[in-house]
């Protein structure tokens, strides 16, 4: 399960970002997660709790914007909704294409106090 070692990650940025401006703790933290990004999102909510004990991210309200993916037709421009990397064009059935959106895992914000 890649999800811990992903919120133990999250974690360590945080508490890096906290030390540099002499924070305490972390109040928010906000993610944005694509749906290609290659994580279950039920198994890091399952495993947050064990990732952030005794942390600045212990007492955080988490937020996760889920980014839905989108990609670009390379043969004739369409841009369109995937839901797997093999996803063909609704369009002209073709492969190639470029992913607009949906890897993203990111830390958005965090508000400190």
């Amino acid at each position: 399960m890649h999800e811990l070692s992903i919120a133990l990650g999250i974690v360590k940025i945080a508490e890096e970002e906290t030390v540099k401006v002499n924070a305490k703790k972390v109040d928010l933290i906000e993610l944005e997660i694509g749906t290609l990004a290659g994580i279950e999102f039920d198994s890091l909510d399952f495993v947050w709790s064990s990732a952030v004990k005794d942390t600045v991210l212990e007492t955080a309200i988490k937020k996760t914007t889920i980014v839905k993916a989108k990609a670009k037709c390379i043969d004739c421009d369409t841009v369109f909704d995937i839901k797997q990397v093999y996803d063909s064009c609704p369009k002209c059935n073709s492969f190639l294409k470029e992913i607009l959106q949906g890897k993203e895992l990111r830390i958005k914000g965090l508000e400190v106090s």
